[in-house]
């Protein structure tokens, strides 16, 4: 089930003996954990009530002997589980093997039988993604966990929810912020419903009753600066060599690692050169194909690495990537300084051809 349909169901129904709470979505777990406590336990027990085992530091076995186990302090418990993923058997992850032998019955799934009245056991995974690399291993979390009937999908925010949470949550706090402004801050935040929601805060205490600019995001939200090189890449494409020695000097002047700078960059061109070999032909298409492949990006990502690819022919595309590779080379050298070799490479990529 979603979030919001645990909400729900917890509302209407209270809570349930067991939950399953898979997935690395961290906004939504807190709400979700909130939400049960209060339901679950009285105010007053909620400091005795409520008790917390990692599975990488005792067994799951001995874990739910806490759960059968009867408190002289509260009459009513929380039991959370959390790191369930290594409560999973090791070295099995391949062969498909959970752990349980067949025929037999696990701890979990005896005490589920009969689970201890007024305790609420909840188990809790948030180290694995739903796709790529990471799928097979949460399938095997959940399989390992099918005995609890109830289990709770974290997912990371789709780009369309992300905007949605980001425009009612700045609705909510009287932050006056465009449409520019708000694709920059999902850009910087990465779409992460957490970060989204503390970097709100801040523009709320740091802008006040103004409207939100470009400069303030950049002064205090992290990795905004990114957008920087954005603008590098796009004055790059057009030749503009003025306009991109302008963003470098913005870069330096914000104290930006100019090695981490260089890799965006390069990453920004292996996108396009990749993209344009794919014969992609729009951002719809490039955001499309590299979620795909397992790497996540957003609408606004996709629409400036579509701009990368329209602005650089093929040519010119694999020469930047050579260029540089041989300017990240050059910064792990012995040099006068970074900014030195950064120019350089500008120099480079926006002479005449």
């Amino acid at each position: 089930m979603t979030p919001d349909q645990f909400l729900d169901r917890l509302k209407r129904n209270g809570p349930e003996p067991a939950y399953l709470f898979i997935g690395p979505e961290a906004y939504s777990r807190e709400q979700c954990r909130r939400a049960l406590i209060d339901a679950a336990l009285p105010p007053e027990e909620r400091e005795t009530g409520l008790t917390r085992h990692d599975l990488d530091q005792i067994p799951l076995a001995a874990a739910i002997d806490d759960a059968r186990s009867l408190s002289l302090f509260a009459t009513r418990r929380v039991i959370w589980l959390a790191r369930a993923e290594a409560a999973l058997p090791k070295g099995k992850a391949d062969s498909g093997d959970d752990g349980v032998a067949s025929g037999s019955v696990s701890p979990l799934e005896t005490y589920l039988r009969e689970p201890s009245p007024g305790t609420v056991l909840v188990i809790d995974s948030s180290r694995f993604e739903f796709d790529g690399e990471d799928k097979a291993r949460t399938e095997r979390v959940q399989r390992f966990f099918a005995a609890v009937l109830s289990q709770v999908e974290f997912r990371h925010f789709a780009p369309e929810m992300a905007r949605a949470f980001a425009q009612n949550l700045a609705r909510s706090l009287g932050v006056q912020l465009g449409l520019a402004e708000l694709a920059l801050l999902l850009e910087a935040t990465g779409g992460d419903a957490s970060r989204i929601a503390v970097e709100m805060e801040k523009l709320k205490l740091f802008a006040g009753e103004r409207k939100v600019t470009a400069e303030d995001i950049a002064a205090l939200v992290p990795d905004a600066q990114t957008t920087t090189i954005f603008a590098l890449v796009a004055a790059l494409g057009r030749g503009d060599r003025v306009r991109a020695l302008e963003c470098l000097d913005t870069l330096t002047r914000a104290g930006e690692y100019m090695p981490l700078a260089l890799t965006f960059l390069a990453t920004q061109f292996r996108m396009a050169l990749t993209a344009r070999e794919a014969n992609l032909r729009g951002p719809n298409d490039i955001q499309a194909h590299f979620n795909r492949l397992g790497a996540r990006i957003w609408p606004e990502r996709a629409r400036q690495i579509a701009e990368t690819m329209q602005a650089f022919p093929k040519a010119r595309l694999e020469q930047a990537v050579t260029k540089l590779f041989d300017a990240d080379r050059s910064l792990r050298d012995a040099r006068p300084d970074d900014r030195i070799v950064m120019e350089e490479t500008i120099l480079a990529l926006t002479a005449s051809r």
